[in-house]
């Protein structure tokens, strides 16, 4: 039951009616006997300046930002966090003593999805895509320990800008761009490949992958980051090949995971966001 004692945090975006968070973060709640609420905010980009102040008076906990508020977001913020700074992107916010701290876990839920199935340790790894979430898993997967990777984009100046932006930022240089039309070349000195691009969801899930698969094999983890539909075209012919293959909803739960830790200080089980993700997708 919602009362005045009832702690806020919630998710704002434009549009944000997609947004599976809230059945995630209300059913650990739920599990956890927290009195906390999760609420979906539609924020107009207007207003994007009036947000802080607002969730300040209103004494909200925390926030997650998704598209389009993830960079505009940040010059109204107090402080932010090293790892967002490098990234140039926000996708959680915490209100703690009047401060508004922005904080990226897209990286950190990236890392522990493939954790769980392997090492990062001394890997090769191939990134398909140059955006957001691209540099998010880049800017947190070179303080792994990795050996290499390699981004692999239509667009080799968005690709290259990432690329520089990497080795301006952070000591790694051990960093290459390939031609995304010319990646099945390099599939076998390749370890983990990750698609960060949306080629391949709903409702346009029965295209190609973006990607050559013939040279997939099962020396080989694949991750995509689409979690609509559980299995893209990618990950189905990566498996057919023997590969690991780990689906969007790995990352978009442990991202989660990392943001209720955020705004509460304890940690909800993955069990929890999972059923309450699942039940969602299969509506």
């Amino acid at each position: 039951m919602i009362t005045g004692k009832t702690k806020i945090t919630g998710v704002i975006g434009h549009p944000i009616e997609h947004s599976m968070s809230p059945p995630m973060h209300n059913n650990a709640y739920k599990q956890l006997n927290m009195d906390y609420v999760y609420v979906a905010f539609h924020v107009q980009p207007e207003n994007i300046e009036k947000l802080i102040n607002s969730s300040k008076t209103l004494d909200i906990k925390g926030l997650n930002v998704t598209i389009p508020h993830k960079t505009t977001i940040i010059p109204y913020l107090d402080e932010i966090d090293e790892t967002a700074e490098k990234i140039g992107a926000v996708n959680t916010i915490q209100f703690k003593n009047g401060i508004a701290k922005g904080y990226n876990t897209d990286g950190i839920g990236a890392i522990k999805s493939i954790q769980e199935h392997t090492t990062l340790q001394d890997k090769n790894i191939l990134i398909i895509g140059a955006g957001g979430a691209s540099k998010a898993i880049s800017f947190t997967l070179i303080n792994e320990n990795i050996n290499s990777l390699t981004i692999a984009n239509r667009s080799q100046n968005n690709a290259e800008n990432l690329i520089n932006n990497i080795k301006k930022q952070t000591e790694f240089t051990n960093i290459n761009y390939q031609q995304i039309n010319n990646v099945d070349e390099i599939l076998n000195q390749t370890d983990i490949i990750i698609n960060t691009t949306p080629i391949g969801m709903y409702p346009n899930h029965q295209v190609k992958p973006p990607i050559k698969t013939d040279n997939i094999n099962n020396k080989h983890v694949v991750m995509d980051i689409i979690y609509n539909p559980l299995e893209t075209q990618l990950l189905k012919q990566a498996k057919e090949n023997g590969a690991t293959t780990i689906n969007g909803t790995s990352m978009l739960i442990n991202q989660g995971l990392e943001s209720f830790k955020i705004f509460t200080g304890k940690e909800a089980t993955y069990e929890s966001f999972e059923e309450a993700l699942l039940g969602q997708l299969k509506k």
